[in-house]
């Protein structure tokens, strides 16, 4: 799976992986949130896009994003599962990786493109239950910025 990073360009999971780490050592003391939201965009294909952000609270944030083009996905709950599986499946490696590397205690969010109103609204109980249900903290429309704001920015 190759990322992208504003300013350093392309890199694999590993690369991504230790600049977290660099960004948290730079600030140990400072606060982290590590934030993974997906967002999708359809046309002819569906591109989905998941964001990571690693937020030193009050202090700034570094952004990485992965791209996927797949075939059309017409279903509404079908995209948004599907977007949900994406974070999920990225949170619990990275999350495995922090452990590993001292951070267990790291607070990881997966912001859900669902919201309140809208379309969405009936989908929420199903994919925060899925998120919460895998043991992360779950953000929705509006505090859901790295779906609805991050990710959605790459995925046009």
């Amino acid at each position: 799976m190759k990322f992208f990073s504003p300013t350093q360009g392309e890199m694999d999971f590993e690369q991504m992986f230790q600049e977290i780490v660099r960004f948290m050592e730079h600030a140990p003391d400072g606060r982290y949130r590590l934030i993974i939201g997906t967002d999708s965009q359809l046309r002819s294909d569906t591109t989905f896009v998941t964001a990571v952000i690693i937020h030193r609270e009050g202090k700034g944030a570094r952004y990485f994003f992965s791209r996927e083009r797949m075939r059309r996905m017409d279903s509404l709950r079908q995209r948004i599962l599907y977007e949900a599986s994406l974070s999920l499946q990225l949170a619990a490696r990275l999350a495995e990786r922090l452990s590993r590397n001292g951070h267990a205690d790291m607070n990881v969010e997966i912001h859900l493109d669902v919201g309140r109103s809208g379309e969405t609204r009936e989908l929420i109980r199903e994919v925060v239950g899925m998120v919460a249900g895998s043991g992360f903290d779950a953000k929705i429309k509006p505090e859901s910025y790295g779906a609805s704001s991050v990710a959605d920015k790459h995925t046009k």
